[in-house]
């Protein structure tokens, strides 16, 4: 492979042990990785604004509980299968490189989501139709398995130390993209087509769009050589015997047990506030006595008003993360759920749409101290040699558990209780859990990843960075 210095979008870097990578090719992986976080996510947009009609569609017949049981059901399934997705391709990842994992991933989401369009009803081919739904949210999750940490070690690797957190925020920008604009595009076709045509064919619509979006980041993730960390890595290990995925997922679990555990913890509080807003706040709201005091459109339109907020914000508090550390941002998010989870469900469940928003708003803040900080803090977590297949297998096993059974688990016990403020109380569990798991984290803002040499954008801070190591 070359000097090791002499690596994708960075020059020879006389001085050493630092990386010196251009802002151009900041900006393409960035792009790159954050596409396939837009994709993922525009189906979960979809599926959670258009969950009364797939209900319709695949569970005809059943009552309100159950369907919406089966259809949350089918939603929460997929992420059975992503700790599995994560110990395949995390691995991988790490062997074979960043860039081809994540090339697979892309298109196999695009794939499993595109396929759903066309997906025979209940009323078609009976229980087949779910059971096909099934199978395509499968094939969702085991991909989703290898994206996500593949993509926070991807831009992690090419962020510069100082401007990591910014940097990282990018990607959870593109994850409220592709929410907003599937929950966008289900609100159009649900409000603009009569219910007749909606159940028959315009619902496949929003699915459609999936095809194109996995060839947009198909097309850049292929145009991005590997990052510097893993070319270094790759220099390093020409000559050693090839490891086997079985025994690198021990060496993680056993060797970096303390990590594991941490991030899982993390990941808990990020995701379980991330589903409980984006994929159970609609049905949610949908549920509640004369849905709210306001109209599903409206209840829908008011979520995408917070989701753009928070696009708005989220690069700034990413930002500011990189001035005052993500430990102080992570314990305020985890602050504001313990404190404002219950006010914000007794606010939407007073109806109206300022009381509405305002709930939706108490959540969205809670969210974007997450956002924000994660892609930046997790990946800081392991060393370079495992960073892809760590963070893959303890992210996804911590969502499978915890952040995609949000939905359906609130949703029970809601059924079984009658108490409507268990979105609230499941809120401040979650954000115990985190307080704790971030008083054992590390802080990592303006350091260099485990493993990696300090990383710069520029050559007049490599030369800083040297002349100071040389005092």
């Amino acid at each position: 492979m070359g000097n090791p210095d002499e690596v994708a979008g960075e020059r020879p870097a006389e001085a050493g042990r630092v990386t010196v990578t251009e802002p151009g090719v900041i900006r393409r992986a960035i792009g790159a990785a954050a596409i396939g976080n837009v994709t993922e996510w525009f189906d979960f947009g979809v599926f959670a604004y258009l969950e009364v009609t797939i209900r319709k569609v695949f569970f005809t017949g059943a009552n309100e509980t159950v369907g919406t049981i089966g259809t949350l059901g089918l939603f929460a399934v997929a992420f059975l299968v992503r700790p599995f997705g994560g110990m395949f391709f995390g691995p991988l990842g790490d062997r074979i490189g960043r860039t081809k994992v994540l090339s697979i991933t892309v298109i196999l989401m695009a794939v499993g989501t595109f396929v759903i369009a066309f997906i025979p009803s209940y009323g078609a081919i009976g229980a087949a139709a779910p059971m096909l739904m099934l199978a395509a949210r499968l094939l969702q999750g085991f991909s989703t398995g290898g994206e996500y940490g593949g993509a926070m070690t991807f831009i992690a690797e090419y962020a510069p130390d100082k401007r990591r957190g910014f940097l990282g925020s990018w990607l959870e920008f593109g994850t409220l993209t592709g929410y907003a604009f599937g929950a966008t595009i289900a609100t159009v076709v649900t409000t603009v087509l009569p219910e007749e045509d909606l159940l028959s064919w315009g619902w496949r619509i929003p699915f459609l769009i999936s095809g194109p979006l996995g060839l947009i980041g198909l097309y850049l993730r292929l145009k991005l050589e590997e990052t510097p960390a893993f070319k270094a890595l790759a220099d390093e290990s020409q000559g050693r015997e090839g490891s086997q995925t079985l025994r690198e997922i021990r060496t993680i679990f056993v060797k970096y047990w303390r990590p594991m555990v941490v991030c899982g913890g993390l990941v808990l509080v990020f995701n379980v506030t991330n589903y409980m807003l984006t994929s159970y706040m609609p049905t949610y709201l949908a549920g509640l006595p004369d849905h709210a005091g306001i109209s599903e459109t409206t209840s829908q339109v008011l979520q995408i008003v917070v989701l753009l907020l928070m696009m708005v914000f989220i690069t700034f508090v990413g930002r500011l993360s990189d001035r005052i550390g993500r430990r102080p941002v992570i314990f305020a998010g985890c602050a504001f759920m313990v404190v404002l989870a219950v006010p914000s469900v007794l606010l939407m469940r007073a109806g109206g749409v300022g009381p509405v928003f305002g709930g939706l708003a108490m959540m969205g803040l809670m969210l974007v101290c997450f956002n924000s900080t994660m892609p930046s803090t997790l990946p800081a977590l392991f060393p370079t040699e495992i960073r892809y297949g760590g963070l893959s297998i303890a992210f996804n096993i911590s969502v499978s558990l915890f952040g995609g059974t949000t939905a359906v688990v609130t949703a029970s016990l809601i059924a079984v209780t009658g108490d409507l403020n268990w979105p609230g109380y499941y809120l401040i569990i979650a954000g115990i859990i985190g307080a704790v798991a971030c008083f054992f984290t590390k802080e990592s803002a303006r350091k260099p990843l485990p493993g990696s040499p300090p990383a710069v954008s520029t050559e007049a801070e490599a030369r800083a960075l040297r002349e100071h190591a040389a005092r």
